[in-house]
C-alpha cells in the first residue's frame, strides 16, 4: 500500500470498497426477493412425453400437489432453445391435444415424485384439474380439486386413496343447489363451510356447509358493483372479508359474509388467483402481465415482481400459487406447462415475501 500513502482518505475508501460496489451492478430482479430452485420438480413423464398445462398447485405441509391437464407428445425433432418445458416450443400448452395421464401428482420439497394418482385420471377426461385447495382448518388435510370442464369439485383423502365427496354433476351445467357452471376456485371458512367461485358459465359465489350441502349464493352477471363476470379466484381473510378475482371485469371485489360489496379494486389486467399472506397483505396473480402484485387490505398496490417468458423464473400465465411453512413459493404456470419453486433469498426483504398463516415465518 506504500504507493497509495499520499492519496486523500476518500480515495482510499473507494479503492477498498470497489469489489463490494461491483457486486451491486447489473441484474434484472425478475424473481423479486426469491431465487429459483433449479431442476425442480424432477420429471415424471415417460420417454417422448412432457407435462401438459399445469394450472394448479397446493401443499400440506411437505407434500406438494400439482394438477396437470395430461401430458403432451414431444415432436420428433426438438427446436433450438427447447429447455424441457412445452412453452419453450413456442406454443402454449392446451388440453385438447393432451393424453389424460398423471393429472394429479404429489412431489416432496426436493421435487421428487412421491405419488401419481393415476387411478383418478378418468375423472378429468376432456377436462383437467383447474385449481387445488386444502383447508387450513381441516386436520385431515383433504385435497379439493376443481374440475371446471366437468362442472364438478372433488374432495380426496390426503393420500389420494379415497374420493370422499363430489359436488356437481359430471358434464351437466346448471345454476342451482347441485350444479355448477364451470367452477373456478374455492375457499374455506373456519367452521368448515366452503365458498365456490362459480365461475365462467355462471357468475356467483355459492356457499356449502362442511358436509357439502348447499346453503346460499350471491352475485349476478354484469359489470356493476357486486356483479361478476369470469369469477376466477377467491380467498377469505382472517376478519372474514371475501376477496374475489372478478377476472373478466379486470378487478378485485371485496364482500362481507352476506355478499354485500365492501370495496372494488379496478384496473387489473387478468387476476387469476388471490393469496392472503400471514401479514394481511393481499397477493394477486396476474396471468396476462405475468406478475405477482402485493396490495394492502385497502387495495393500495405496494409492490410487484415477475417477468414474461419461458426461462427459469419467468411466467407465461401464472395461474395458482401456494406457500409452505418455510416460505418457499410454488407457482403453477398454465400456458408454460410447469410449476416452479421459489426459495426466499437470505438477503431478501421479508416484507415483499408471501408468508403462510400459522407458519411462524414473518
Amino acid at each position: 500500500m506504500s504507493g497509495y500513502r499520499f492519496l486523500p482518505a476518500i480515495f482510499m475508501v473507494l479503492i477498498c470498497a470497489a469489489p463490494a460496489l461491483a457486486q451491486d451492478k447489473g441484474g434484472e430482479d425478475e424473481t423479486g426477493p426469491y431465487e429459483v430452485a433449479t431442476g425442480w420438480p424432477q420429471p415424471w413423464s415417460k420417454a417422448g412425453y412432457i407435462w401438459g398445462s399445469q394450472p394448479a398447485v397446493a401443499q400440506s405441509p411437505d407434500r406438494i400437489f400439482i394438477g396437470a391437464r395430461g401430458e403432451l407428445k414431444l415432436p420428433d425433432t426438438l427446436p433450438r432453445g427447447f429447455n424441457g418445458i412445452w412453452g419453450s416450443l413456442g406454443q402454449r400448452t392446451t388440453e385438447p391435444t393432451a393424453e389424460v395421464r398423471n393429472c394429479l401428482v404429489v412431489v416432496d420439497r426436493t421435487g421428487k415424485l412421491i405419488e401419481a394418482w393415476t387411478q383418478w385420471d378418468h375423472l378429468f377426461e376432456g377436462s383437467g384439474p383447474h385449481k387445488i385447495r386444502i383447508s387450513p382448518y381441516d386436520p385431515q388435510k383433504h385435497v379439493w380439486v376443481v374440475n371446471d370442464g366437468k362442472h364438478q369439485i372433488h374432495k380426496f383423502s390426503n393420500d389420494g386413496k379415497q374420493l370422499v365427496l363430489t359436488l356437481g354433476e359430471a358434464g351437466v351445467a346448471g345454476e342451482d343447489a347441485t350444479h355448477f357452471g364451470m367452477p373456478q376456485d374455492l375457499a374455506f371458512l373456519p367452521d368448515g363451510s366452503i365458498l365456490v367461485a362459480d365461475g365462467l358459465r355462471n357468475a356467483r359465489i355459492a356457499k356449502f356447509d362442511k358436509d357439502g350441502k348447499f346453503v346460499s349464493s350471491f352475485g349476478t352477471r354484469g359489470a356493476g358493483p357486486g356483479q361478476l363476470s369470469g369469477v376466477h379466484g377467491i380467498a377469505v381473510s382472517k376478519d372474514g372479508r371475501i376477496y374475489v378475482a372478478d377476472r373478466s371485469n379486470r378487478r378485485i371485489q371485496v364482500f362481507d359474509a352476506a355478499g354485500k360489496v365492501l370495496d372494488i379494486w379496478p384496473n387489473l389486467r387478468q387476476p387469476n388467483d388471490i393469496f392472503i399472506s400471514a401479514d394481511d397483505r393481499v397477493w394477486v396473480v396476474d396471468g396476462t402481465n405475468a406478475r405477482l402484485l402485493q396490495f394492502d387490505t385497502e387495495g393500495k398496490r405496494l409492490y410487484w415482481w415477475g417477468a414474461y417468458g419461458v426461462q427459469p423464473g419467468q411466467f407465461w400465465e401464472p395461474h395458482q400459487i401456494s406457500v409452505d411453512g418455510e416460505g418457499n413459493l410454488y407457482i403453477a404456470d398454465s400456458f408454460g406447462g410447469r410449476t416452479q419453486k421459489y426459495s426466499p433469498m437470505k438477503t431478501g426483504d421479508s416484507s415483499k415475501m408471501l408468508t403462510l398463516v400459522g407458519s411462524g415465518r414473518r
